[in-house]
């Protein structure tokens, strides 16, 4: 990705609509070294401007958000997009896609606006919230399962793109007629405020935004030295990352 930075920003600029994909992301290409590991990419998508940045963690996810990305390129008013994608293989079974037409219809609704409830709380029972971005998301819902086996109520969030639920978050109180979208508040509602464990693999800053959401506690969790060789495991682990590390987060917000 940072290879390709400059000429492809600068196209943007001269007024170019392009789709980038760069993998793999982060250090979960942990076996084959650093080398090929990237930390700082989120930042790149977030900040590139008439670009969106997108990050989904499951196959149908990519699908139409990708399609959508299509839709907004050689468009007037149109935008680029950047794809941080990654090799892990996830499980499409672990998204739990509804089968009721219209409940998948949110669903993808939600997708291609940043993101959706992978695991929804009735108001006032959620304990804790976790946010993943992904190919950690198989380690999230892991530590979710953990936490419930615990007797720890705990709620998940999969965010496709936290590019879009920045800009959610930006326009509160200041849309114009048409602009802007309600998926933060969606995602994160007002009346049910619970602590926030972020995940992703790249910089934990990513998502530190979401502390303003609701006002709510917050751990980040994420990637911010030099990538290592190791296994995967190993890998989330040192970074603190995995779901050991996630659930550590959870339970020392919750004074455990």
């Amino acid at each position: 990705m940072s290879r390709a930075l400059e000429p492809w920003s600068y196209g943007i600029y001269a007024g170019g609509q392009s789709i980038l994909v760069g993998t793999p992301s982060g250090v979960t290409l942990a076996p084959e070294g650093g080398a090929h590991q990237s930390v700082t990419t989120p930042s790149i998508g977030l900040e590139q401007p008439s670009c969106v940045a997108w990050e989904p963690a499951f196959a149908h996810d990519l699908e139409w958000c990708f399609l959508h990305a299509m839709s907004e390129v050689g468009v007037p008013g149109g935008t680029s997009a950047y794809f941080r994608l990654s090799t892990r293989p996830v499980d499409p079974a672990l998204a739990r896609v509804p089968q009721d037409p219209a409940l998948r219809e949110r669903r993808h609704r939600q997708a291609v606006a940043g993101g959706y409830r992978l695991r929804t709380v009735p108001p006032g029972e959620e304990q804790v919230t976790l946010v993943g971005v992904g190919a950690i998301m198989p380690e999230v819902i892991a530590a979710a399962d953990a936490l419930d086996g615990m007797g720890v109520t705990a709620g998940i969030v999969c965010l496709t793109s936290p590019d879009l639920v920045f800009r959610s978050f930006q326009q509160r109180g200041t849309r114009t007629a048409g602009g802007g979208s309600d998926i933060v508040d969606e995602l994160f509602p007002p009346h049910s405020a619970a602590p926030l464990v972020t995940v992703l693999d790249g910089h934990p800053h990513t998502l530190s935004f979401l502390a303003g959401a609701r006002g709510d506690r917050i751990r980040c969790l994420g990637v911010s030295d030099f990538g290592q060789s190791s296994d995967l495991t190993d890998a989330y682990r040192l970074h603190g990352i995995g779901t050991d590390g996630i659930l550590d987060a959870a339970l020392t917000l919750l004074g455990r």
